[in-house]
């Protein structure tokens, strides 16, 4: 429902990339507008939840790029670099290691991790959607959202319908709160298109921190400027947006939205929850239990939010094309660095929000847009145009590692929030090409399953242009229930 026509898979190279990129901001930009126009969206009944709520916040750690699952959580047979190796036969770059579960293996470099997986589950089967020609701000959108771009509304992140059905825990707080991604580089426009709260309105949409070192000033007046010309600027853009007439700045409701926005706002200017925001604040040696880079630190933000009642919290290792996960080359190498960048304060993350008491109720959800393989683009039975050149032998190290985009197989890793402890769910080919063989999970039950921990039924739906708009993918979302104890 509510889906255009696919984008071709036809261009290919530089150029075609280009003209996707421009198609997917052309009809991102008239959803927004359309968003824009609309009315108040009115929730339709659904059908009750499977279950009663496991969890009252979700906590995203977002793998931003690709992060391939033979190199992570499913280690495949290890083949250490030497000139002339046949890149055929590498399957895994790192050797594998046993966790706190005797029957899961991770690869080197995830051994935190890998010390708190008995209070986890592993899916290894996720299978990412196939949209033609692979773009990553295509895959993301759709796995936040639930929908494929483009779309002729502009569908909400799943944290913007969280705080629209469930509302903030604590009142004080924003209840969607995204860390770690700019949009001054690389794709940002596109990453915009889904960092939103939609036809929802702007009080839904995410509080955004770039820099999780620079949390506390999103919480205070610009410096520089003092409280009371603070409250007065704010006092005459109130006045302008409630005498422009409908339609200038949006609809009624969105109008509306955006000053219930502004109340919101104030709360948290005036609320001792501001100081969460201050990494300042945490004592110095928990502060480099966690201080890996931006995104340690964004898992320390994290916990101190989740202590004052945030309700749904993203925090990204940050996309930026062909940097971080996103690994054309030098694959092994920047898998290296990523893991010392993720391993301490994701495993930290864990460890003390149970110590808070505070891990039954916080579902963590670590996951990537799709994974990477050596030799396949896209999937076995649906491959798509190569956007990277591997050599059949590997001579230099830069080719050592997973560079191409695979949708057939990735990883998904939970704790808290009610799920099975110690739990293994999904299997994949123990040969390339390494694909889901047992149990596979697309983001519809993907999301019903994380919606239903919140007590939310994946047929619930929204009105908009006088059709039902579903939160997974027209509704047929079904949670897995062997996810959970």
């Amino acid at each position: 429902m509510n889906t255009l026509a696919p984008f071709s898979s036809d261009p290919h190279g530089a150029a075609g990339r280009r003209l996707k990129r421009r198609e997917f901001l052309r009809t991102a930009s008239a959803a927004t507008l359309g968003a824009l126009a609309a009315g108040y969206p009115r929730q339709l009944l659904a059908d009750a939840p499977p279950s009663k709520a496991t969890a009252d916040t979700v906590i995203v750690l977002w793998m931003a790029g690709g992060m391939a699952h033979t190199e992570t959580f499913d280690p495949k047979r290890y083949t250490p670099f030497e000139k002339g190796l046949e890149s055929k036969a590498v399957l895994s770059t790192f050797p594998a290691i046993d966790t706190a579960v005797d029957h899961i293996k991770f690869s080197q470099g995830l051994e935190k991790i890998g010390a708190v997986m008995d209070r986890g589950t592993l899916i290894r089967s996720y299978m990412a959607g196939d949209l033609g020609f692979i773009l990553h701000t295509r895959h993301q959108y759709q796995w936040h959202t639930g929908y494929a771009p483009p779309q002729t509304v502009a569908a909400p992140h799943l944290g913007a319908v969280i705080a629209r059905t469930l509302g903030p825990v604590n009142p004080a707080l924003p209840a969607f709160i995204d860390i770690g991604q700019r949009f001054d580089v690389g794709e940002g426009e596109e990453l915009k298109s889904f960092h939103q709260a939609g036809f929802l309105g702007s009080e839904y949409g995410p509080f955004l921190i770039p820099n999780p070192e620079s949390a506390a000033a999103s919480v205070r007046p610009p410096e520089g400027m003092s409280a009371s010309r603070f409250q007065n600027r704010e006092r005459f853009y109130r006045r302008l947006l409630e005498a422009s007439p409908v339609g200038r700045y949006g609809s009624e409701y969105q109008k509306e939205s955006l000053l219930r926005s502004f109340d919101a706002a104030h709360r948290l200017l005036n609320s001792p929850a501001a100081k969460a925001f201050d990494l300042a604040l945490e004592p110095k040696a928990s502060y480099d239990r966690y201080n890996t880079g931006r995104f340690g630190l964004g898992c320390l933000l994290a916990r101190r939010l989740t202590e004052v009642g945030a309700r749904f919290i993203e925090v990204t290792s940050e996309y930026i094309p062909f940097q971080y996960w996103d690994t054309h080359e030098n694959g092994h190498t920047r898998a290296v660095g990523m893991k010392q960048e993720i391993d301490a304060p994701v495993a930290q993350l864990v460890r003390d929000l149970e110590a808070r008491g505070l891990l039954n109720r916080t579902l963590i959800v670590l996951a990537s847009e799709f994974s990477r393989d050596l030799i396949t683009e896209g999937r076995p039975d649906k491959t798509v145009k190569n956007q990277v050149q591997v050599p059949d032998r590997i001579e230099d190290m830069k080719f050592y590692g997973m560079h191409r985009h695979f949708t057939a197989a990735g990883s998904v890793l939970l704790f808290g929030g009610g799920v099975k402890k110690g739990h293994l769910y999904g299997r994949t080919a123990d040969e390339r090409p390494v694909k889901t063989i047992e149990n596979p999970v697309r983001i519809p039950d993907l999301h019903a399953s994380l919606y239903g921990a919140l007590g939310i039924s994946p047929r619930l739906s929204y009105e908009v242009e006088r059709r039902p708009f579903y939160v997974t993918y027209n509704g047929e979302g079904k949670p897995i229930t062997d996810l959970f104890a």
